[in-house]
């Protein structure tokens, strides 16, 4: 089992935010609901995840984290399409 997740969720408003976490269903709750969410998805709510990996640490998730970041929203909807 992974220690860590690198996520992408889909805002009301089409647009895709990344992240990581060790707790998936925790995470999306509270950008959903909590005040722990990221300030982008607070103001884009609700969100929908759309996207996981795992990651054996969270070093190996920060670093998938910047290279998904750096994608154009077009190749983030492929990457999406392909699982």
């Amino acid at each position: 089992m992974s220690d860590w997740y690198l996520y992408i969720v889909r805002c009301s408003d089409g647009s895709l935010y990344t992240g990581i976490t060790k707790d998936i269903d925790r995470r999306i709750d509270e950008h959903n609901h909590g005040s722990k969410g990221a300030a982008y998805t607070r103001s884009h709510r609700p969100v929908i995840l759309v996207y996981q990996e795992s990651c054996n640490s969270r070093s190996e998730a920060t670093i998938r984290e910047s290279e998904i970041k750096k994608l154009s929203k077009n190749e983030k909807e492929l990457m999406i399409k392909k699982i």
